[in-house]
């Protein structure tokens, strides 16, 4: 079985793991104090341009987004999210269970507007006892979209203008942010996303790394105290080490954004393929996620050797599914599953032709 459901499914690029073992027996301190996590924070600050900024390393995403948002928001404040967003859908409830309603706003292809964030402001604050609903304080949106999509400078600039006129901060979910960074089309910078976020984090496990993200926090306002916050909520990794090597590997010669590229270049071999057997898309993804809506029998078909995750159910006969690539897909294992694509494609094209004219 060929897995192209997640991007995540393998461990960890061998260079983390040959940084691993070589420094395995050295001793160091423990809970992020030591050399290779504060090398690890002064390279990716030097590469965000954000000299400022405070770097901290947690182990996993839905960890990353309770620790941030708690830090973010008041316990009567809420979180301005895309009905879609990570927060929203899939982490069980973890932000709401430190004490924050999330305010989902309708989404267009995993993305809000300035204006969607604006008028929930305005009718918070327009409201007689605007004190008797929850306060908002903080916008969360991820760099890419849940469904791979992208928004461009021009988009985070009117969301950063809109979060500043109302006392809001901003929080980028960035657990896939090379494959964003590296797409196709795309036109923000990781500097970009520093100078515009008040805090937002650099995802690891999904790219390279065995498990680990790096947040970054910009805004001095969110710095203080924000190892408190992240020893609450279990945040703070007594071998720290194991976190601070992994960036350091990833960044110290641009293996990162490499690595996320790949991932990319292999999705788009896939997307031709889906284009070229006819296939239309749930969404348009220039990311290492794609979203082809395939008829149900050939669908069946690949299943028997290729594992992908489906997504909706879009009449009997077809379905939409997410086929990821990852920083570690092998290019013969895409080529073989877009071969059997177009294989199948074929194959089924003709059957429906005679079964036409048979009638």
């Amino acid at each position: 079985m060929l897995w192209f459901n997640c991007d995540y499914n393998e461990g960890a690029h061998p260079r983390i793991l040959e940084r691993l073992a070589q420094t395995n027996l050295e001793q160091t301190a423990g809970y992020g104090a030591d050399p290779y996590c504060r090398q690890a924070e002064e390279l990716i600050k030097d590469l965000c341009k954000a000299p400022q900024a405070q770097v901290h390393f947690l182990c996993g995403g839905t960890q990353t987004n309770l620790t941030v948002l708690a830090a973010c928001s008041r316990p009567y404040q809420s979180i301005l999210s895309p009905v879609t967003g990570h927060i929203n859908v899939h982490e069980t409830g973890a932000i709401e269970a430190t004490g924050h309603r999330i305010e989902a706003l309708p989404q267009t292809n995993g993305k809000i507007t300035a204006a969607q964030i604006a008028q929930v402001c305005k009718e918070h604050w327009e409201d007689d006892n605007p004190e008797f609903a929850p306060q908002p304080r903080t916008v969360y949106i991820s760099f890419p979209t849940e469904y791979g999509t992208l928004y461009t400078l021009k988009e985070l600039k009117e969301i950063r203008r809109v979060c500043d006129e109302n006392h809001l901060f901003l929080f980028i979910d960035g657990a896939r942010l090379g494959y964003g960074l590296t797409a196709p089309g795309n036109d923000v910078t990781l500097p970009d996303v520093a100078a515009l976020a008040d805090v937002f984090y650099i995802g690891g496990t999904k790219i390279g790394a065995l498990l680990g993200e790096a947040v970054v926090i910009p805004n001095l306002k969110l710095q203080k105290d924000f190892r408190y916050f992240m020893k609450q909520k279990g945040g703070i990794l007594a071998k720290g080490r194991v976190l601070g090597i992994q960036f350091l590997t990833l960044f110290e010669d641009g293996l990162y954004l490499e690595l996320a590229k790949h991932a990319n270049d292999m999705a788009a071999l896939i997307k031709t393929a889906c284009k070229q057997a006819g296939f239309s898309f749930l969404y348009d993804s220039p990311t290492n996620q794609q979203f082809p809506i395939l008829p149900n029998d050939l669908l069946a078909n690949l299943e028997e050797t290729y594992c992908f995750a489906h997504i909706k159910r879009m009449d009997k006969n077809h379905s939409a599914i997410r086929i990821c690539t990852s920083w570690a897909t092998r290019k013969e294992d895409v080529l073989q599953l877009t071969a059997d694509l177009l294989k199948l494609a074929k194959e089924q094209d003709a059957t429906h032709r005679v079964s036409f004219i048979q009638q």
